[in-house]
């Protein structure tokens, strides 16, 4: 199964994440499809924190990929209306 996950960088005690495309099975910093955008939690004033590729978020999941439950959540922060499948 394809899912959109968070794949966590950054150093210890300033986590960043990747919004990937990737295989179940595979590891969650591992091997990974295609990178959809970046989550910074501990932006600063002035950066950008949430970035994502809303057309091809839409894209992967009408071809049958399931969003995390923390990315499902980004995504809606984000201000889109996307159908999940199920």
């Amino acid at each position: 199964m394809v899912v959109i996950r968070l794949a966590r960088g950054g150093a210890k005690n300033r986590p960043f994440y990747n919004i990937v495309v990737a295989d179940s099975r595979n590891r969650r910093d591992g091997r990974f499809i295609e990178r959809l955008g970046f989550y910074s939690p501990l932006a600063g004033d002035g950066n950008e924190s949430l970035r994502i590729a809303l057309d091809r978020v839409e894209f992967w999941t009408h071809n049958g990929a399931q969003l995390s439950q923390t990315v499902s959540g980004l995504v809606k922060k984000a201000g889109a209306n996307i159908a999940i499948a199920a």
